[in-house]
């Protein structure tokens, strides 16, 4: 594998975000395509997370993922916001609160690798797209000293790494992600009962998939990780091509999953391709909405970036996990979904 060096996956977090001058610093997002261009998974995310905090000047979480330890004396180029004015108040001296970091945040990522994540009208696929998002989480909470775990599945459960905050974890996350999938089709309830069953203390976490199943079939799966109080957040990745079924001429798609063809008119089709697509998205912010379960939609050419700053703003507003009602980006990939397991499988 072809590993850039640090000067080329440094110009990936500088030089291709917008200029400062951009309106809000949420539009200054990585380029995709030079993104995807490190094959190294590791300095892929690092790119993600460094150009994230330039493209923002500071990072978002200021005194987040930490816990007040003690007080001592303000000194010169101590930042004032972290003064106690109450004790201010009190004894007429400056102090500030010390903080120490958490460590016992526990964070599991599950990645759909399913015959139907290969898809792609890209360089690159909806796979490589949720190892990326997966890979940049990953990283981020390494650096926050957050325990992170890892389940990678397609009709079964491929590998499960149980989510810990020592040495070498995040290598180990990010080798299992770059194991190539064996499996075709996508089955979310065996390896969301398992994780139910395995983890025991409250955890985020994160599924990253196409989602292109009955919506009432995750029902169950996502009703015993709320049961168990963990906090649960869905990703939805999806391809441009799926969403619009933007084709040229009539053409024979197949099902990546089942190999099953069907010839397909989009001039024709495309209009109840659509609405069918944006019913069953509409289903599934439903179902996230009553059980209480964040939710996120991205295209696979819209920066990782989103994914992050999505990410960290939850945090910001719960300390363990996502909001109660579903959330998206105003974007082309919030308003994409689909109403069947895959109608843009491959072209021929």
């Amino acid at each position: 594998m072809a590993v850039p060096n640090s000067k080329s996956a440094l110009n990936i977090s500088s030089s291709s975000i917008a200029p400062s001058g951009s309106t809000s610093a949420m539009d200054r997002w990585i380029d995709m395509s030079a993104l995807m261009r490190i094959k190294n998974l590791q300095l892929r995310a690092k790119s993600v997370v460094d150009g994230f905090h330039n493209g923002l000047h500071r990072s978002p979480l200021h005194g987040f993922s930490v816990e007040f330890s003690e007080y001592r004396p303000y000194s010169l180029g101590d930042d004032p916001r972290t003064i106690d004015w109450k004790l201010f108040a009190r004894s007429d001296r400056y102090y500030i609160k010390k903080f120490e970091d958490e460590t016992n945040r526990r964070c599991y990522l599950v990645v759909d690798k399913s015959k139907s994540m290969d898809f792609s009208s890209l360089e690159y696929s909806k796979c490589d797209y949720a190892r990326t998002v997966a890979a940049t989480l990953a990283y981020y909470l390494t650096l926050q000293r957050d325990a992170v775990g890892l389940l990678t599945f397609d009709e079964d459960i491929s590998d499960v790494l149980t989510a810990r905050f020592r040495t070498g974890q995040l290598k180990r996350i990010l080798s299992l992600l770059e194991k190539p999938s064996s499996g075709a089709s996508t089955d979310l309830l065996r390896p969301l009962s398992h994780l139910a069953d395995i983890v025991r203390q409250r955890s985020l976490i994160i599924i990253m998939s196409d989602f292109l199943v009955p919506t009432e079939s995750l029902r169950v799966p996502l009703s015993m990780l709320k049961a168990r109080r963990h906090d649960v957040v869905l990703l939805r990745v999806l391809d441009p091509a799926e969403v619009a079924l933007d084709l040229e001429k009539a053409s024979m798609l197949m099902d990546m999953e089942t190999g099953r063809e069907i010839y397909v008119d989009s001039n024709a089709a495309r209009a109840s391709y659509q609405k069918k697509f944006q019913q069953h998205e509409a289903a599934l912010m439903e179902l996230a909405g009553q059980l209480g379960i964040g939710w996120t939609s991205l295209q696979t050419n819209e920066s990782v970036e989103h994914a992050l700053f999505d990410f960290l703003s939850r945090q910001q507003r719960s300390n363990v996990g996502g909001p109660r009602t579903p959330s998206k980006f105003a974007g082309g990939g919030a308003s994409s979904g689909s109403a069947t397991s895959s109608a843009v499988g491959g072209q021929r």
